[in-house]
């Protein structure tokens, strides 16, 4: 489990993350939800000890996040940036191959080829895995960086913006993906997302912010109402029940 506590986060004068705390469950997908600027990203870098926290805890599994070494921690987390930028000349399999770094520190053993191969699977990257990533598509590119990800093998999963650059088929495919590595494999997957549709039919657990501090969380079916969208968003929403627990989510 993730535990945040009271932390903070200023840049000069502004409150970007103020006094927030946080309960992530294990085996499930908890997604950040809010306008932009809302604090989002920020939450989950800090999460991630990607950038420092002013103020509060930060624990993984009852350990403190300053406590793991790097190495540590690279096999516990895995996070997708929402820049990546890679300015060598690699095969999608090179570039997914990085992912076993913490592992091999680069050189690759029978286990690490395979978990590649089945990350490269899982994103049906097959017929790309041989192409430099300079000649993929934004979309082609984005499902590489999240192959790599899944290659690193981690139990928790931290994506910001996933879905950027991938169209309505590889954005379905890519939150299939990570329903089933929650739901078969058990990983515990936290993302920054826009799309409150994709959120509201993928999710477990909805974290709604604004301001840098949270709104809202708890059970998407909690979360995902008229009224803590209204707040969150400031404008008039319209919620339609397509099927089951599936929601349309209309601003108007």
């Amino acid at each position: 489990m993730v535990i945040v506590e009271d932390i903070s986060k200023k840049y000069g004068q502004k409150n970007v993350i103020s006094n927030v705390s946080l309960k992530i469950n294990k085996g499930k997908i908890t997604s950040f939800i809010g306008a932009n600027g809302a604090g989002k990203s920020t939450l989950l870098s800090m999460i991630s000890r990607l950038i420092a926290r002013d103020g509060g805890k930060v624990s993984i599994d009852g350990r403190e996040i300053t406590e793991y070494n790097s190495n540590e921690l690279a096999k516990k987390i895995s996070i997708l940036r929402q820049s990546n930028n890679v300015n060598l000349r690699l095969t999608v399999k090179e570039l997914v191959s990085f992912g076993r770094f913490p592992y091999s520190q680069g050189r690759l053993t029978r286990e690490d080829k395979k978990q590649v191969k089945e990350a490269i699977e899982y994103m049906e990257l097959e017929d790309l895995q041989d192409k430099y990533i300079d000649e993929l598509s934004g979309g082609q590119l984005q499902r590489a960086y999240i192959a790599m990800v899944i290659a690193q093998n981690t139990e928790y999963i931290l994506l910001d913006e996933p879905l950027n650059n991938l169209d309505m088929k590889h954005s379905v495919q890519i939150m299939k993906v990570l329903r089933r590595l929650a739901d078969e494999l058990g990983k515990t997957v936290i993302i920054v997302i826009h799309d409150i549709n994709f959120a509201s039919c993928y999710s477990d657990y909805i974290v709604a912010m604004k301001n840098g501090k949270i709104v809202k969380d708890g059970p998407t079916d909690e979360v995902i109402t008229n009224n803590v969208l209204k707040e969150v968003y400031d404008m008039d929403i319209t919620l339609e029940n397509i099927k089951g627990n599936k929601i349309s989510v209309y601003f108007t």
